[in-house]
């Protein structure tokens, strides 16, 4: 009888979890879903009036002197937005331009953390401290070779930004966040978990209505599988060990073995497939999306070799083992995007009628008698 008590409760748990509420197909969590829907529409409700005040001037966008491109997505946890962004900074400084990344730096410390200026803007160095900057930041900072910056006033980061010479500015994240001006909307869904149940929180994962998607300039599905849209691969590469990053393993070389798999992202899940699909025997450890490794977590994952997510390996890079603890190899997984050809002949397109490429002042964008 107390077994079937705690399993029972084990399985309320799970209908409680926000995963299987807006992603589920349980009947638990298809209900629960269904008694949060008014929280929902009122949530809904008010993002929408939100949207329609700054595209009828209510409220006012501020232009930062430069173009702005906005890589967002409509619900929340991982859709693949910072590997778009990555390819995207590389991709504008290959066509002439100075981009500069801005971002929010979710669980970085407050603007009045040391090094923030007068505006609350930190720029964040190759080899910040994800704890500092935050983990998103710390990783782009780190591969890119473009300023990042980042600041809870994301106008002030623009503005900041510009002041160091970028001629664009790309924004990881923010979408919802009218008050920056921009040129270009690139909306990131997950391929495989589309918009869940297609409701807004907490009853579903949306920030907005699926109809704002309809509203962006590009779409991009994340893995694919999503019909009418242009697909985002994730490509791995040969693993680098954290001990000696000139240390290098193909994956091949641990197929067949088992291996432990770290993923702290928003959709753990698509991390563990991509190892399974490289033919790796996969013991998943899924952690909370920004979640803050500590070496107690390191020395519970056995003594198999651990492969985790660059994002998480920023984090796990500054650890290190207390004496006579048993400590695994650890190996960061670097991920390529590669979107398809469509989205980068759009992308262009795009760019050009925008005057991101020849700086020419846009039309039709929020703030600029444009709609969100």
């Amino acid at each position: 009888m107390p077994r079937r008590r705690s399993e029972r409760a084990a399985a309320a748990r799970r209908g409680l979890d926000p995963a299987v509420i807006w992603y589920g197909g349980s009947r638990a969590g298809r209900l629960v879903a269904a008694l949060l829907a008014p929280l929902g529409w009122l949530y809904c409700g008010l993002a929408t009036l939100r949207a329609m005040a700054y595209a009828r001037g209510w409220l006012a966008s501020v232009d930062v002197g430069v173009p702005v491109v906005v890589v967002g997505n409509l619900s929340v946890g991982g859709t693949g937005k910072t590997p778009l962004v990555r390819w995207l900074a590389t991709h504008l400084r290959a066509r002439g331009l100075h981009p500069g990344i801005a971002a929010r730096g979710h669980g970085a410390p407050a603007s009045t953390a040391a090094g923030a200026g007068a505006d609350g803007v930190r720029f964040v160095p190759t080899d910040a401290d994800p704890a500092l900057f935050g983990d998103e930041p710390a990783l782009l900072a780190a591969d890119t070779h473009t300023p990042v910056a980042v600041g809870r006033d994301r106008v002030a980061v623009a503005r900041a930004l510009a002041g160091r010479g970028c001629d664009v500015i790309i924004t990881d994240d923010g979408l919802q966040h009218y008050r920056l001006r921009r040129r270009c909307e690139i909306l990131v869904i997950d391929g495989s978990r589309g918009h869940g149940n297609g409701r807004c929180l907490p009853a579903g994962p949306l920030r907005e209505p699926v109809r704002r998607a309809a509203r962006a300039d590009l779409v991009i599905a994340t893995g694919g599988g999503q019909p009418g849209l242009p697909a985002l691969a994730l490509q791995p590469s040969a693993a680098v060990s954290l001990a000696d990053p000139r240390r290098t393993r193909a994956l091949a070389d641990f197929a067949g073995e088992r291996v432990t798999a770290v993923a702290g992202i928003g959709h753990p899940a698509r991390f563990f497939r991509m190892l399974e699909a490289q033919g790796l025997r996969v013991d998943a450890r899924a952690y909370p999306d920004h979640h803050r490794f500590r070496v107690a977590d390191v020395a519970g994952w056995g003594g198999a070799p651990v492969l985790m997510t660059e994002k998480d390996a920023v984090k796990c890079r500054r650890l290190r083992p207390p004496p006579q603890t048993r400590w695994p190899e650890l190996w960061a997984v670097p991920v390529a995007a590669v979107p398809a050809s469509a989205f980068v002949d759009a992308l262009e397109r795009l760019l050009a009628e925008r005057g991101v490429m020849a700086g020419v002042p846009a039309h039709g964008r929020v703030g600029a008698g444009g709609r969100p």
